[in-house]
């Protein structure tokens, strides 16, 4: 196994007091002070984040849109100018093959969409689309580029007096900004349900753009133990763990990417049997589940029946620094998928009592235009 590869914020972690994991092919933080703290500070405050080693991706050519719609289920030709849309890149019989952000960019000079794929996932998604779309689609991979992503209730406030106003940028929008000469592409998203902002930096400037960011006293550098905690509060599945090719939207609980028009016209890749399943539904189903006592459940954790024969798996599972307890999502038959219903668990030959609970666990605080 190769060494994993280092990214330009690598060292400006290290003097932070990062610890250093390897992490889908990359050197990166676990934490710096602790998840627990970390967690709690970005829910709280603002929690500075990482996120180099996710692919940026750019499309060119004539009818960018019609041709993605044949691999993602969303509404691409719908989207609005620098908007973002949740989205999946399907096999063709619907399985998830990765799940991804789309923006249309509309800019002076050029227009074009723009995708940012999971990192350990980027470069066979890459492949996979150059096979599948028609020639005259250009896909240009930005490695030169970093991207960190500032995520909390105070984040928007912190942007606007380190980097220039967001204060016009809704849920999913986004806009080119400057900064010390720097040309920044600023999207307002989020996968931790808190409100925040993704930002897209050349990476000679990333360090830079860090180093002014954290020196704001409401911000603070967090790390993939917290990111993970965080994002398994507000719901959100985790590409490789909670979402895999033997998975398809409707199993995932995500059927809400896929639109009306999307629904009704088809024509995106597995679309026979994602229709048939939104129609009359899946055979599983991913579910939220508040576990009895303290003790976390992990992801490989069993779901059982009551004679104890496997019926489905844990997929995502920790403590819940926000709650208190512990927290998981699994995958149920359909039967055992209405909240309230009890489960039971069991890992490493103990029997834990868990409730389908209701998603998310936290309630996201995403930042609507025009509301508070």
């Amino acid at each position: 196994m190769s060494d994993p590869k280092t990214l330009p914020l690598n060292d400006w972690h290290i003097a932070k007091g990062g610890r250093m994991v390897p992490f889908a092919g990359y050197s990166m933080p676990v934490q710096y002070e602790g998840i627990m703290a970390e967690h709690l500070w970005t829910r709280e405050h603002a929690g500075l984040f990482d996120v180099s080693h996710m692919g940026q991706l750019t499309f060119h050519g004539d009818n960018v849109a019609d041709a993605l719609e044949m691999l993602l289920p969303g509404d691409i030709k719908g989207l609005g100018a620098n908007k973002l849309r949740y989205s999946m890149l399907l096999a063709e019989d619907g399985g998830i093959i990765d799940d991804l952000i789309v923006t249309n960019v509309v800019n002076p000079t050029a227009s074009h969409y723009a995708m940012v794929v999971n990192g350990a996932c980027k470069h066979g998604d890459i492949d996979n689309m150059r096979r599948r779309l028609p020639d005259g689609i250009e896909i240009k991979h930005h490695e030169g580029q970093a991207l960190l992503a500032l995520q909390g209730p105070e984040a928007a406030s912190v942007v606007n007096d380190v980097i220039g106003d967001v204060s016009d940028l809704g849920f999913m929008s986004s806009k080119g900004m400057l900064w010390n000469d720097a040309f920044l592409w600023v999207s307002r998203a989020g996968y931790t349900g808190e409100d925040g902002v993704e930002i897209s930096v050349a990476a000679e400037h990333a360090i830079a753009l860090a180093e002014a960011l954290a020196a704001d006293e409401r911000v603070k550098p967090v790390g993939l133990g917290a990111r993970d905690s965080l994002r398994l509060e507000a719901g959100l599945p985790l590409y490789g763990h909670d979402l895999d090719t033997e998975t398809t939207p409707v199993m995932a609980d995500l059927g809400f990417a896929i639109s009306k028009r999307r629904r009704a016209e088809g024509g995106f890749a597995g679309a026979e049997r994602i229709l048939d399943e939104l129609a009359n539904g899946a055979v599983t189903k991913r579910v939220g589940l508040a576990v009895e006592g303290r003790q976390p459940v992990r992801e490989g954790a069993m779901v059982i029946d009551d004679e104890g024969n496997e019926v489905g798996k844990v997929t995502s599972g920790g403590f819940s620094p926000s709650l208190q307890r512990p927290i998981a999502m699994a995958y149920v038959p359909i039967a055992m998928a209405a909240p309230g219903t009890n489960v039971q668990l069991s890992q490493r030959g103990k029997v834990f009592q868990a409730e389908v609970a209701q998603m998310p666990f936290v309630p996201h605080n995403y930042h609507r235009k025009g509301k508070k």
